[in-house]
């Protein structure tokens, strides 16, 4: 990504210091990227320490700055307590959080472990209000204005069959957006969101494809396409700027009207068979495996 990609004027985000969670990878990266671009000194956090940091030194890199990785699992709110206090003693004040940070996989429900529930709502739910709780103690304690954006999908609108707990966990961080909105919006921070349509990325495909091949607008998108990286980035960009100031408690859809027409969500699974599903488990195992292989390395 440059500038080029972006639509606001350089330094539009100087002063600012980000935390995005889960911007080691995928849509969190893109995120980081745009920040940084725009001035912001951005903090990225994720379980896989060394994935963090690697992307860290690759961004700075590229486009200079300052782009911190921390590990940290979103679930422990002592680690995330730790990781708060030392961006605050080390860096300053954090002036935005974005909550990225989710985990995945589509399964019939009846085929759900509370392991499996958990590893799921646990990193979105819990993780997201770990975060929010520890940043906005601090921002309320100092008087300090800033802004939360957190990720979110359309099924939180129509239900997500095949991927139960992320719509229940997804759902509840819209509660949060639509709460703390009013309930911290007189204390000058701000909450919103967006709901991404198909932005294919690594971990996506891994889970939510499982049976591999191309990803696919399955033929119902208006727009006939997949999201452009830096669409999904500049409207974070938005909402993150000092020129939104205006605009909280919303959740913005950017999915080429695919909810719309189709609902936007896996119901077309329902056509799947015994051996379909099998062939998705074992997929999902074999990258569940190669991920926890590197965070032990």
């Amino acid at each position: 990504m440059t500038l080029d990609d972006l639509m606001y004027k350089p330094g539009l985000l100087n002063g600012q210091r980000i935390l995005v969670t889960g911007g080691g990878t995928g849509l969190g990266r893109v995120m980081t990227e745009a920040f940084q671009l725009l001035g912001a000194e951005v903090h990225i956090c994720g379980r896989r320490g060394g994935v963090v940091e690697e992307t860290a030194r690759e961004l700075m890199d590229l486009h200079g700055g300052k782009v911190v990785g921390h590990a940290c699992d979103v679930r422990d709110s002592g680690m995330v307590g730790e990781m708060v206090e030392k961006i605050w003693t080390d860096s300053g004040a954090l002036t935005g959080l974005v909550n990225n940070a989710a985990g995945n996989f589509v399964s019939r429900t009846e085929d759900l472990s509370m392991r499996g529930f958990d590893a799921v709502s646990q990193i979105v739910m819990r993780g997201g209000f770990n975060l929010t709780l520890e940043c906005g103690k601090r921002w309320i304690e100092a008087g300090q204005k800033a802004s939360v954006l957190s990720i979110l999908v359309t099924w939180i609108w129509n239900g997500g069959p095949f991927v139960v707990p992320s719509a229940m966990a997804k759902s509840a961080m819209n509660t949060l957006t639509q709460s703390l909105a009013v309930e911290w919006g007189p204390k000058g921070i701000r909450f919103n969101a967006i709901a991404p349509g198909l932005f294919p990325t690594e971990g996506m495909s891994a889970r939510l494809n499982p049976q591999g091949g191309e990803h696919t607008t399955r033929g119902g998108n208006p727009m006939g396409r997949t999201g452009k990286m830096p669409e999904l980035a500049n409207l974070a960009v938005y909402l993150m700027s000092p020129q939104a100031e205006y605009m909280t408690g919303q959740t913005m859809a950017i999915d080429g009207g695919q909810y719309q027409a189709t609902g936007g969500n896996f119901a077309f699974m329902s056509q799947w068979t015994d051996a379909d599903w099998q062939k998705a488990r074992e997929n999902i195992e074999a990258k569940n495996k190669a991920d926890r292989e590197q965070r032990t390395t």
